[in-house]
C-alpha cells in the first residue's frame, strides 16, 4: 500500500502536473467507460464542520476522495480544509493508496479552471475578476495566469485584513491587483471567477460584456449560488459533469430549464478531445460550471504517485 503524507504531497504538487492530471480527469468525465457516483454530503454534530465523499473509476483508477471543511481549526493551528484520497486496487479492490491532499485540492480545483478557460477564454484575456480572496482565490489567479496573459486582478471581497493581504500578495507576484466593486470588476473582466461559498448571485448578467468568459468553482452544495441566472440564456454553457452538476452544482438553479432542452450544457471533455466546439468567436460569452468531480481526484492521486517514483 502506497501512502504519501500531506507535507510529500503538498511539495510533490504543481501546476503543470495539476493541469495535465485535471485535464484527463475531464476527458475520462465525458468517457461512457468512466463512472462517478453522486456525492455524499454530511456533517457533524458541529453543523460548521462538514465533509463530502466523491467516488468513481476510469481506465485504471477506482477510489474516494473525502474532503473536510472544520470551521475552527485555524485555532489549532490546522487548515480549514482538508482532503483524503483513497485509491483500489482495480484487480483486487483492496486498498491500493492513501494520499494526503489538502493542499493538492486547491491546486486541483484551479487546475480545473484553468484547463476549461484554455478551451473558453479569449487567447489574450488579460483582465480577471477574481470573487473572493480565501485560500482558493491564490491558485486561481496562478493557474489562469499560466494559460492566459493576466496583467490585472481586480479583486472583490468584504473588506478585511486578508483580503488586503491578498492584493498585496497577487502584487508582490507582479500583476496589477486592486480591490474594486463587483460592477466595476465585472464590467471590467476578459474572465470573471467566483471562488465563494456564496448563496446568492454576485453579480448582475447585464455587467458581462460580450467576450467574457465565467467560471463558477464554489458552487459545490445543495443552495450554493455565485453567478445570476440570466445569464445562462446568452452565454454557451459548460461544465465538468451535468449529473452532479444540476444536483449540488450552479446548474442547480437551472434544472428545469436544462432537462426541458431550453438550455444545453456541454461536458468539458466533450470540448478538450474535439468532440464539441469550445469558443467559437470573441463575442461569446462561456460559463463554465466546475462542481469538483472524484476523476480530478483520482487523477491527481495517479500523478502524485508517479512524480513520488521519478523522485526516488
Amino acid at each position: 500500500m502506497i501512502y504519501i503524507s500531506e507535507e510529500e504531497s503538498a511539495a510533490l504538487v504543481t501546476d503543470e502536473l495539476a493541469f495535465e492530471a485535471a485535464r484527463e480527469a475531464l476527458i475520462a468525465a465525458a468517457s461512457p467507460q468512466s463512472r462517478i457516483f453522486p456525492a455524499v454530503l454530511g456533517r457533524t454534530r458541529e453543523p460548521t464542520n462538514t465533509f463530502s465523499i466523491k467516488s468513481g473509476s476510469a481506465n485504471h483508477l477506482t477510489g474516494v476522495k473525502i474532503g473536510s471543511f472544520w470551521k475552527d481549526n485555524p485555532a489549532r493551528g490546522l487548515p480549514r480544509h482538508n482532503s483524503t484520497i483513497v485509491l483500489l486496487d482495480p484487480h483486487t479492490g483492496r486498498l491500493g493508496a492513501v494520499i494526503e491532499a489538502g493542499k493538492v485540492n486547491a491546486y486541483r480545483t484551479a487546475a480545473a479552471d484553468a484547463v476549461a478557460a484554455d478551451s473558453l477564454a479569449r487567447k489574450g484575456a488579460k483582465v480577471l475578476a477574481m470573487f473572493g480572496a480565501g485560500n482558493q482565490a491564490g491558485f486561481e489567479v496562478t493557474a489562469l495566469a499560466r494559460i492566459r496573459p493576466i496583467a490585472t486582478v481586480l479583486i472583490v471581497a468584504q473588506p478585511s485584513v486578508l483580503r488586503d493581504a491578498f492584493v498585496e500578495h497577487i502584487r508582490e507576484r507582479g500583476l496589477e491587483a486592486r480591490a474594486v466593486s463587483a460592477e466595476e470588476a465585472v464590467r471590467a473582466a476578459d474572465i470573471v471567477v467566483t471562488a465563494t461559498p456564496s448563496r446568492e448571485p454576485l453579480f448582475q448578467a447585464d455587467w458581462v460584456g460580450p467576450g467574457t468568459h465565467v467560471a463558477s468553482m464554489g458552487s459545490d452544495a445543495p443552495g450554493k449560488h455565485e453567478l445570476p441566472d440570466e445569464l445562462f440564456q446568452k452565454a454557451r454553457l459548460f461544465c465538468d459533469l451535468l449529473s452532479q452538476s444540476v444536483q449540488i452544482g450552479e446548474f442547480q438553479h437551472v434544472r428545469d430549464e436544462i432537462d426541458a432542452g431550453v438550455l444545453a450544457v456541454t461536458p468539458i471533455g466533450d470540448v478538450i478531445d474535439k468532440r464539441a466546439p469550445g469558443r467559437r468567436f470573441d463575442d461569446e460569452i462561456t460559463v463554465f460550471d466546475s462542481s469538483g468531480i472524484s476523476l480530478q481526484d483520482l487523477y491527481m492521486a495517479d500523478a502524485l504517485i508517479s512524480a513520488k517514483a521519478a523522485h526516488r
